[in-house]
């Protein structure tokens, strides 16, 4: 198929579309608004259901009983929307049930503007609701990457009965890229054996989240965990270039990553050795390949457009194998490669004279 211009957050509703999506509930909310808009148009054209919530919390919990049936359901929002959808999160989570939830990420706290940023990193890896668990977390860097992360999320959110949460910053979804759609997939009509279809002759299926006992309940957290672990051992993925020499290390994901690898390249093209490491999944966060470049470099890097919050997860990979340090901006403010180059080459003038 052609490649053709695409905005972001249009992508990733057509994306979904033709992934199969049979139910989208959401409520508009910048930078995301054009991905419901989208939504609004397709999904009814195609004999499938659509419906603007009256608020955030009302439609993930539609997306919630939608998909205690067994359908491909998704909604999307931005930062703050994303925080009132956490109670129907945790929720969903403890009902194992595959949800797809898009997060088009603004700058805050609070209303904060419509800027990119990269600051819902804890809230999207670290729970997205109460309780012990994760979501899958995929963070595509550009338009065509966001279109196939799309479709990998609902396959993992069937595979495993769970949420997976797709996060591009503002810049993601508001740029225009040429990019390749998927070809159409027919919506499924068959059910899993666990969904609620009704009367159909057999013993009634029952999904909910409560469990009044402590045991009964501690078990139940041991079958997510057990879950998690099977996650964490098949699905970290990652992008690396230029590691295999790399003495200094930069690691940013998203639109970060991506203006990071423009300034990797430039060192690299003067003679620095400096590698570029990219995670894909920001949970399950990319360890396995991480780990032993600790043992190689003699420094990292950490890009993003925040405070510091996925440094956390570099550093208790890296455990103090390697200085890691960190480079950030925030409130929807995206560095451009030249800041970037400046630190790298500063940091790489510093580092001991052996290892070439």
């Amino acid at each position: 198929m052609a490649r053709e211009l695409l905005k972001g957050n249009v992508a990733l509703a057509e994306a979904a579309i033709r992934a199969g999506v049979e139910a989208y509930f959401g409520y508009p909310i910048t930078p995301q608004t054009e991905l419901l808009e989208h939504m609004s148009k397709r999904m009814p054209e195609l004999g499938r259901a659509f419906l603007q919530a009256e608020s955030e919390v009302a439609a993930i919990n539609m997306v919630y009983g939608a998909a205690c049936t067994g359908a491909r359901v998704m909604t999307s929002s931005s930062s703050p929307g994303i925080s009132l959808m956490q109670e129907g999160l945790s929720y969903i989570a403890g009902s194992e049930v595959p949800v797809v939830v898009v997060d088009v990420m603004r700058g805050g706290p609070g209303l904060g503007n419509i800027q990119p940023s990269q600051a819902d990193y804890f809230q999207v890896t670290r729970s997205a609701g109460h309780g012990n668990y994760h979501p899958i977390v995929l963070g595509p860097a550009s338009v065509q990457e966001a279109i196939d992360l799309v479709t990998l999320a609902f396959d993992l959110a069937d595979k495993y009965r769970h949420i997976v949460s797709v996060v591009a910053d503002g810049l993601i979804g508001q740029m225009m890229e040429p990019a390749e759609l998927p070809p159409m997939q027919p919506v499924r009509q068959e059910r899993p054996d666990w969904a609620l279809t009704g009367a159909k002759g057999r013993p009634p299926n029952t999904i909910a989240s409560l469990v009044l006992q402590a045991e009964p309940l501690e078990n139940f957290n041991k079958h997510l965990q057990a879950k998690m672990q099977r996650i964490k051992e098949n699905e970290q993925r990652q992008l690396e270039m230029w590691t295999e020499d790399a003495r200094l290390i930069v690691v940013g994901y998203g639109t970060a990553g991506r203006v990071a690898q423009s300034a990797v390249k430039r060192a690299r093209d003067e003679g620095m050795k400096v590698g570029m490491f990219r995670p894909i999944t920001l949970w399950p966060f990319p360890e396995k390949r991480l780990s032993p470049l600790a043992d190689q470099a003699n420094a990292f890097l950490v890009v993003e457009m925040n405070a510091g919050q996925m440094v956390d997860d570099v550093r208790l990979v890296v455990e103090g194998r390697a200085p890691v340090e960190f480079y950030g901006r925030m409130g929807g403010v995206v560095p451009v490669p030249e800041e970037i180059y400046d630190v790298i080459r500063d940091l790489y003038d510093k580092l001991p004279a052996s290892g070439g």
